[in-house]
């Protein structure tokens, strides 16, 4: 497998909503036209293929800006068949690289059963910060993690 971290275009906003059905179908899965609102906002993506199939995305935004800079993921999703193959690494570094350029502090959601993504978050800096009661549409808590802003 050869995966390309790429930038992801609006023409991706119908494979990334397939995904979200597959892979938060209780928790309010985005819509291909959020997609594509978040782009035309100016938000920075990623899109991870696996030749010409989109396997994974994640996204960023900067919302407050130095010298204070925040940065919040708004999301990262890799294919189920892709998952355990370094695709949501290779997503997050991109991601983070995004951060690290306005040297900012990152915050970000994740399901607090989410285990796989705790770790890998952990392993990149994260900690867990706060727990968001009935955060997703679910009723499900998610973990608030933070990353400080590269020196």
């Amino acid at each position: 497998m050869t995966v390309t971290i790429d930038a992801l275009t609006a023409a991706d906003a119908d494979r990334c909503a397939e995904l979200e059905k597959v892979l938060f179908p209780y928790d309010a899965p985005w819509t291909a036209s959020a997609f594509v609102s978040e782009l035309r906002a100016g938000r920075t993506y990623y899109a991870a293929r696996d030749g010409h199939t989109l396997v994974g995305y994640g996204g960023i935004g900067l919302v407050a800006s130095p010298p204070q800079a925040e940065a919040e993921i708004h999301n990262l999703a890799v294919d189920p068949e892709h998952q355990g193959q370094g695709v949501g690494r290779r997503l997050l570094a991109a991601l983070l690289a995004v951060a690290d350029a306005s040297a900012a502090v990152v915050f970000l959601e994740v399901h607090t059963e989410n285990e796989p993504a705790k770790k890998l978050y952990e392993s990149e800096g994260f900690s867990v910060v706060g727990t968001r009661r009935r955060y997703y549409r679910s009723g499900a808590d998610a973990h608030t993690m933070r990353r400080e802003a590269a020196t």
